[in-house]
């Protein structure tokens, strides 16, 4: 009896596919994987104190909480953004700051420690003038006092807020004066 010829071809295909699995599970030789995006270097509040000792910039605060949706949006979006990273690696000491953390922060000689009456940690009432909103971004000036931006921010927006800081403007014009000849390049 004749074999038929669709069983032949069976064991060729299976040898075909797992050569085509092996060669694909190899990376060429000469290949170079792309660089990844720098992801922004979170710093507490205590090294960025210490970073301001030995070189004056800005610092930018994402005040956040565990449960806040819009502050894990901002994460995703706005902090996750190439040209934001960048941008905040090279001009602003980035702290990230739980709202409701129970640690005791100091800053400026002064101490925060958490109040169950606000439910959070009275260095985010500081921050944020009493009006607590997460997410929040806050921008303190070397010498300047907390400046609280409250609301979830995309890059395109946040480009402007963070340039009036990073390049010194807030020393020379009000933002609004900043803002109406601003270009963005985000």
């Amino acid at each position: 009896m004749e074999r038929p010829k669709y069983t032949l071809l069976f064991p060729a295909m299976i040898a075909a596919a797992l050569v085509l699995v092996l060669a694909s599970a190899r990376k060429p030789a000469l290949a170079t994987p792309a660089a990844a995006p720098k992801p922004i270097s979170w710093l507490t509040i205590d090294q960025a104190a210490t970073k301001l000792q030995q070189e004056q910039k800005p610092i930018l605060i994402d005040m956040y909480t565990s449960w806040c949706g819009w502050c894990k949006q901002m994460d995703r979006r706005t902090y996750s953004d190439k040209r934001v990273a960048q941008y905040l690696s090279d001009k602003f000491y980035t702290v990230k700051l739980d709202a409701e953390t129970h640690a005791t922060i100091t800053w400026q000689g002064k101490t925060y420690t958490f109040d169950p009456q606000y439910r959070c940690n009275l260095f985010a009432v500081y921050l944020s003038h009493g009006r607590l909103e997460f997410p929040t971004t806050i921008i303190i000036a070397p010498g300047e006092q907390p400046q609280a931006i409250p609301g979830y921010l995309e890059p395109k927006d946040f480009e402007p807020l963070v340039k009036y800081f990073g390049e010194g403007d807030y020393h020379t014009r009000g933002f609004d004066e900043f803002q109406h000849d601003f270009r963005s390049t985000w």
